[in-house]
């Protein structure tokens, strides 16, 4: 059996982590960038603006147009996760305090793992689910109590981006083939852009006109922070669990903070500071694997929360079985060393004074 190294095994297990990491960071660096860098009054162009662009440089990388299933399949995701989640997103920033819509989006581990179970039977484990728990926890902390004016339709549309990009997530798991990561994407920021676009000329007119900086601002918003970022994402949800990323994506809000505190000369309270140690252990917690009965390579049972495919843990392909032979059966001569199966059967029905002449 193959062995493998203490450091190969935990660079093999953070590797996706770390790469699903660079998502929910380079979204809450979106905060920080929006509000300091990007014109406050057209939130709906400046949403189409962020997706389009990155759909189409993205696409021109991939250069690939969706095929079959993956026209509808496009249409649906890009719905989900571009177009109605930053429309909704839209709403509920204009209609509730920061602070509450941050701590109805803190339930999003919770509101994936649920989806996952349901839509895909990824049930999700003790480990998980508690550590959703923490991370919510220190995230209401961060963002503070929530307090100001509850707004009826800012909460029910707070919950529909979180339920519904929840769903599309979910669904780019449970649709994932041969097609890349990348490819996929451009084609969901492709769609979301031309709905984002298609809803800021009915609602908001005519797009605004950019500084130098505002131009420079947005080019970061869209390649960096969504089309390098929803890659990273999406990556995750193909090879961790669908809980697991969840509890990543609490990433989120603390970036959002940090940049607030080493950029914006913010300062961070000793309740927003327990609230990000939170996180983080919530994100160590899933993260860290259970070590295998047996003492082997660490992994639960053989099974890989990583990819759910053993090849990608011992980098060789799973032994197969071998067949059960009863006491008295003769010998498989042709299958095993190439004889031919009749004159197998032949040699077997030898006198055995004829084997040994």
């Amino acid at each position: 059996m193959e062995t493998i190294s203490p450091a190969r095994r935990v660079l093999r297990t953070l590797r996706w982590p770390l790469v699903t990491a660079i998502g929910p960071i380079a979204f809450g660096s979106t905060y920080f960038v929006t509000h300091h860098a990007l014109p406050p009054d057209a939130p709906l162009w400046g949403s189409a603006i962020r997706a389009l662009p990155a759909g189409l440089v993205l696409l021109l990388i991939a250069r690939r147009l969706p095929r079959g299933a993956w026209w509808w399949r496009s249409l649906v995701l890009g719905t989900l996760n571009m177009g109605v989640f930053f429309c909704l997103v839209y709403v509920a920033a204009q209609l509730l305090p920061a602070s509450v819509a941050a701590s109805l989006m803190s339930l999003s581990p919770l509101v994936i793992a649920g989806a996952a179970w349901l839509m895909i039977g990824e049930r999700p484990t003790i480990r998980i689910a508690f550590g959703a728990i923490v991370g919510a926890a220190g995230v209401l902390l961060i963002v503070g109590t929530a307090s100001g004016a509850l707004d009826g339709w800012g909460i029910a549309a707070s919950i529909a981006s979180m339920v519904l990009s929840s769903i599309g997530a979910v669904l780019t798991k449970r649709w994932r083939d041969e097609t890349p990561v990348l490819t996929v994407t451009a084609w969901q920021l492709v769609v979301g852009g031309i709905e984002l676009t298609a809803a800021a000329v009915l609602v908001e007119g005519a797009p605004p006109q950019l500084t130098a900086a505002e131009a420079l601002a947005f080019a970061y918003v869209s390649l960096i922070a969504t089309a390098l970022g929803f890659v990273c994402w999406f990556a995750g949800f193909r090879h961790l669990r669908a809980g697991t990323v969840g509890v990543i994506g609490l990433l989120n809000p603390v970036t959002g903070v940090a940049l607030g505190v080493a950029v914006g000369g913010e300062t961070l309270t000793a309740l927003q500071l327990l609230g990000v140690v939170l996180v983080l252990a919530s994100i160590a917690l899933v993260n860290t694997q259970p070590r295998a009965r047996d003492g082997g390579a660490g992994y639960a049972s053989g099974h890989d929360e990583l990819s759910g495919d053993h090849r990608e843990i011992m980098g060789r392909p799973r032994a197969l079985p071998r067949p059960l032979v009863r006491r008295g059966d003769a010998p498989r001569v042709g299958a095993r060393h190439g004889v031919h199966p009749a004159r197998g059967a032949a040699a077997r029905r030898r006198p055995r004074g004829d084997e040994d002449a």
